[in-house]
């Protein structure tokens, strides 16, 4: 069976401790983190093989478009 290539979009953030928190929007459920963002980022590529695995369907990445903050009143 030949290898995929599938691109995906990390978002990462950082917490109140200092950490930070590699998430995958595409994946349900699929983040990890690291005290570096080359840590996360190294977890978060770990973590994605280990969600496609153990997901019976396909994964198909979307198009990642941009990001963009919003501030809310509250």
């Amino acid at each position: 069976m030949e290898d995929r290539r599938l691109n995906f979009t990390v978002l990462i953030e950082q917490d109140e401790d200092g950490i930070y928190v590699a998430k995958v929007p595409d994946i349900s459920g699929c983040y990890t983190q690291g005290k570096t963002v080359s840590e996360a980022m190294e977890r978060i590529k770990e973590a994605i093989q280990v969600c496609i695995e153990a997901d019976s369907k396909e994964t198909t990445p979307m198009k990642f478009i941009g990001v963009q903050q919003l501030e809310v009143k509250v």
